[in-house]
Order: structure tokens, then C-alpha cells, then sequence
């Protein structure tokens, strides 16, 4: 595979398993070594060490994103292992299925805290340390030369439209994208680009989870409310979680330089606008 990021240092957050894990093997196969911000120290462990097999760096690193106040001291450690942050990947997030009527402000305030809030915080933390790596002479100037940082934000295509099972997540994945907007104008001056991503229906554990709980809530059968998600989308199949990787991957190697703003939908067609 092509080293489109050779030895660049990236922070991905969420990389334990699923979609986060697997853009984590996909920038360590182009050459990055990786960060992994993980809740569950045992997934994050066993990840960082599939990425060790590949013959890059990898540590995982333990850390609640959900708790903004333990992101500055991560950011910290982070920089003192590797030296630098040079991408970073926004994954980390948590999901409900429960009727809009229902929904409690513990119910809210769990699902925004990881997928809104601590996102932001993650952003401006490492957005800080990316200004930091970049030359004074530069910092005073008007215009960057190339490129000093890539920011991936996760959003979804729940963040696209309403989610009436779903609400407090889809108001957060739609936060992402406006948050990403924002931050790509305010850091444009550095020549850092930021960027999301809005998957669709990925066999993951987060769908394993939809499954279930809408399973509870329509009396549908084991992998039916899956199925059915599937039948609407154009291409007829869910998404890979290698085909979100990939596209993960582009906005953090040189080929998108020129991109900032943007949220790509990776969803088979579901969303085309």
C-alpha cells in the first residue's frame, strides 16, 4: 500500500474496535504511527498491538473523552511519547435507541457529552498542539505554505435528517458537522484542514446495539432492523468498515491539501446531499 503518511503521528479516538479501529490499521498500513484514545484499556491494548504487528508505533492510551477535563493531560502524554500530533481522528462515540418522548437528560447528556462535547474539547486540545508544531515565522505570517494538520471529525447520517428514535444522537452527529465547518475556518490560517466524515450502516458493534434495542422496542427479530436498514440503500450493501477507513484516509494525506469544511457521506447513497 502506498505511504501517503509515512511516519506522520495520528491520534485516533475510539479505536478499540469497530469503524475507529479499522481507520487505525488503515493509517498505520500508509505509514502513520498511532495514537489510540480508548475507554476500554482492554480493546485499546490488543488494537495498538495488531498496529505494533504492522511495524509501526502504537500505544493505547486510557481516557473518558466524555470528561473533557482528562483530554489537556492526555493531549500531554500523547506529546511526550511521540513528540507531535500530526492527525487527528474524532471516532469515539456512544448511541441510543429510545422513542423522542422517553429520552431523559441522563439519557442526553450521556450520548452528547462523548459525541459532541468531548469531540470539540479532543478538536481544540490537539488543535492547540498542531499551532504549537508549526513554525513561529509561519504563525506571524498571513498564509501557510502546506498543510500542518488533519482533523477528521465523525459525524453520521443520522446528522443529516430527523432520528425520532434516535434524537439526542442525530442533534450531536448534526453538531459535527457545524463544528467541523467552524473549526475549518478558524484554523485555515495554519493551513489545518478539517474535515468529517457521515457513515451509514456498518456491521459494528454500534449496529449490533441498534439491532438490539430496536429489536426491543418493535419486537423485530435478531439482525431484521439490520436487514432492513440495508434495503434502503442505493448500492445495496452496508458499508465496510475498510470502505469508511478509506475515505478516512484521504482527508489526512497530502491528496487533500485543498479540502476543508467538508463532510463526506460514506454511506452507499442514502444521503446525496
Amino acid at each position: 500500500m502506498e505511504q501517503r503518511i509515512l511516519n506522520k503521528v495520528a491520534m485516533v479516538t475510539g479505536a478499540g474496535q469497530g469503524l475507529g479501529k479499522a481507520v487505525a490499521m488503515r493509517l498505520a498500513q500508509e505509514g502513520a504511527d498511532i495514537v489510540i484514545a480508548e475507554y476500554n484499556q482492554e480493546t485499546g491494548a490488543q488494537a495498538a498491538a495488531e498496529i505494533r504487528a504492522l511495524g509501526r508505533r502504537a500505544q493505547a492510551f486510557a481516557v473518558d473523552l466524555s470528561d473533557a477535563e482528562q483530554i489537556p493531560s492526555v493531549i500531554d502524554r500523547v506529546v511526550a511519547e511521540f513528540g507531535r500530533i500530526d492527525i487527528l481522528i474524532n471516532n469515539a462515540g456512544r448511541t441510543q435507541t429510545k422513542g423522542m418522548l422517553d429520552l431523559t437528560p441522563d439519557d442526553w447528556d450521556r450520548v452528547v457529552d462523548t459525541n459532541q462535547r468531548g469531540l470539540f474539547f479532543t478538536l481544540q486540545a490537539v488543535a492547540r498542539q498542531m499551532i504549537a508544531q508549526v513554525p513561529e515565522e509561519i504563525r506571524k505570517s498571513d498564509r501557510a505554505p502546506h498543510s500542518f494538520g488533519k482533523i477528521v471529525n465523525f459525524s453520521s447520517i443520522s446528522g443529516r435528517g430527523g432520528r425520532p428514535y434516535s434524537v439526542h444522537y442525530a442533534a450531536a452527529k448534526a453538531a459535527v458537522i457545524s463544528i467541523t465547518r467552524s473549526a475549518a475556518l478558524g484554523l485555515a490560517r495554519y493551513n489545518i484542514n478539517v474535515n468529517a466524515v457521515a457513515p451509514g450502516v456498518a456491521p459494528t458493534q454500534m449496529w449490533d446495539q441498534i439491532d438490539r434495542e430496536r429489536g426491543v422496542l418493535f419486537g423485530s427479530k435478531p439482525g431484521e432492523a439490520f436487514a432492513n436498514f440495508v434495503e434502503t440503500i442505493p448500492l445495496r450493501r452496508p458499508a465496510m468498515p475498510d470502505d469508511v477507513a478509506a475515505a478516512v484516509a484521504f482527508f489526512c494525506a497530502p491528496d487533500s491539501d485543498y479540502i476543508t469544511g467538508q463532510c463526506l457521506n460514506v454511506d452507499g447513497g442514502i444521503e446525496m446531499d
